[in-house]
């Protein structure tokens, strides 16, 4: 189908106000645009509690976490990690908002992490901050949620990376035990000629050029980006993963990759559902109030995320003999 109307005419607009494209611009100029955008998506729904905090990274500087915690007994732990490119996005934006509303959603702490971005720390440290930042979430389940909640990690295009590098790392390194996984529109790959990066339908908000931009800020060692910790995709092993939902969108450059990354995690044994954003160019996962896929996609994670965690709780021990039965019956 056709790039939705509304995505349509935001592209006009853009184009009138001659905005050049990100990737002639430097990272400071860039990062204006996310005010911009914020300020159009508006104050996100309220919640119970939130909590910010400063953790240390691996090099002793500095960085926030953010815990959104909905009213009621949460039902499980959510670590989110913000798209961007690496470079771009941070959790006082339009993340706050989009952590808002899936803590509601799916009556679930939300800890949004703050990695530190490039070119100024280029990688691996957002993905060690991430892990730090996810090691905390986990040791501090229990004030954040019920006991035995599920731990869940998700993100968005390079958020959707972290959070798919973290489920590597959580299983090599033995813990924190990852429950589940949502990855909308993920990096996973390194590779800039796939069919859908050079299709021209998809040189859209992001485009070819952008992510080589994003990619040469954030590693610019080529060879290096092979690596599964830039590139999960290139993973030797991908069995023993937590279920995933990967979710990709039909305009945009990173399409295919997101479905070789859902089929290579479905031949490793591991439980996936693909689905798709028809008529959605990739960044309507964050565009609140803006873009009308975002309500229709933050609609779709969050039920995902809903339903595996009502699986989890009638097969978790001690679960009742009623929400056995529920289970059972759906």
């Amino acid at each position: 189908m056709p790039l939705e109307p509304v995505s349509q005419g935001l592209l006009q607009q853009l184009a009138e106000e001659r905005q050049p494209p990100i990737s002639e611009q430097t990272p400071a100029l860039a990062r204006m645009t996310g005010p911009i955008f914020a300020g159009m998506s508006g104050r996100g729904p309220e919640v119970a509690e939130v909590r910010n905090l400063k953790l240390n990274g691996v090099d002793g500087e500095r960085f926030r976490v953010r815990a959104l915690i909905p009213e009621g007994e949460p039902q499980s732990v959510i670590v989110y990690f913000h798209g961007g490119g690496w470079v771009l996005g941070d959790i006082d934006l339009q993340y706050d908002h989009l952590g808002r509303d899936l803590a509601n959603r799916t009556q679930s702490t939300v800890v949004l992490v703050n990695y530190r971005k490039a070119p100024e720390h280029r990688f691996p440290t957002a993905i060690d901050d991430s892990y730090i930042g996810l090691c905390w979430a986990a040791e501090h389940a229990a004030e954040f949620a019920e006991p035995g909640a599920p731990l869940i990690v998700a993100g968005d295009s390079a958020g959707g990376n972290i959070a798919a590098v973290m489920t590597l790392w959580a299983r090599d390194r033995e813990g924190p035990s990852i429950d589940y996984q949502a990855l909308v529109y993920p990096v996973t790959d390194c590779d800039v000629d796939t069919p859908s990066y050079v299709d021209p339908e998809n040189q859209l908000m992001l485009n070819r050029d952008t992510m080589i931009w994003f990619w040469d800020h954030y590693l610019p060692d080529r060879e290096a980006r092979t690596h599964p910790d830039a590139s999960p995709l290139r993973a030797p092993d991908l069995s023993g993963l937590p279920p995933a939902l990967v979710y990709v969108c039909q305009y945009d450059p990173l399409h295919d990759e997101g479905v070789a990354y859902a089929r290579a995690l479905e031949e490793a044994g591991v439980p996936v559902t693909l689905a798709e954003a028809e008529g959605q160019m990739h960044i309507y996962f964050q565009m609140a109030n803006i873009l009308p896929g975002y309500e229709t996609g933050i609609g779709l994670v969050s039920e995902h995320i809903r339903a595996f965690i009502d699986h989890h709780s009638s097969t978790a021990p001690g679960a009742t003999s009623a929400q056995k039965e529920a289970t059972s019956d759906a």
